[in-house]
């Protein structure tokens, strides 16, 4: 049976955060990750020709790559990225256009958020996750454990300071998937000509969330 988006972000439980200068940069980002075992990427409108960049990963990764678009603030935004291949639409605020436009569409809806107060709204208008951002720069994972105490039926992605160090803590604090940007999405290395930093840091993460699940969910 074939995997729905949300059994794909779930189980790769990382969401890398695209924002590549060219299409050559973001095509040598996306094989590394590949080669480490991370097969979601995020593109974000702030890349130069992104719903391009996107048809063009969508033809040349197919099956091996899941696609999301992100800084998506409109709902034409999101349908041409749609159109242009991505299975899942992120924001970094809420914007309630985006999310009945994405789900009109049959896609996967994950606004962004940061109060407690935008993060239940946000749910209550259809987000299939809420992403809060910027989640470091208010606590970090002890802020996503207090989000879930009142609302535990929540599906959160925190985006905003995720590092290899503090991704074990999120993933603890009831994370479904992490937004992780430059920590992984190491434009410096691609440009230095060392992409296997990224492929070992897409592995080392994958290590993390393995050990937490194994800790977490132990099997019977």
């Amino acid at each position: 049976m074939l995997e729905t988006t949300q059994q794909i972000i779930e189980r790769v439980g990382l969401i890398p955060v695209l924002r590549a200068h060219n299409a050559g940069q973001a095509h040598a980002v996306v094989q590394a990750m590949l080669a480490g075992g991370v097969s979601v990427v995020e593109v974000t409108m702030t890349v130069p020709g992104a719903v391009d960049l996107l048809r063009e990963l969508k033809r040349e990764y197919g099956g091996q790559l899941m696609l999301g678009s992100g800084t998506v603030t409109t709902a034409q935004e999101a349908e041409s990225t749609i159109e242009a291949g991505a299975e899942f639409v992120v924001s970094p605020s809420f914007h309630p256009e985006v999310v009945n436009r994405t789900h009109a569409l049959g896609k996967v809806a994950i606004p962004g958020a940061l109060t407690p107060s935008e993060v239940i709204t946000a749910w209550n208008a259809g987000a299939d996750y809420v992403k809060i951002f910027p989640c470091s720069a208010v606590g970090g994972a002890s802020y996503l454990k207090a989000l879930l105490a009142p609302f535990p039926f929540l599906k959160l992605i925190p985006t905003g300071g995720v590092t290899l160090q503090t991704a074990e803590g999120f993933f603890r604090a009831g994370a479904r998937a992490l937004g992780v940007g430059s920590d992984l999405v190491n434009l410096a290395a691609i440009d230095h000509g060392t992409p296997e930093t990224i492929t070992e840091a897409a592995r080392a993460y994958l290590q993390v969330l393995a050990k937490v699940r194994a800790e977490l969910h132990p099997a019977k």
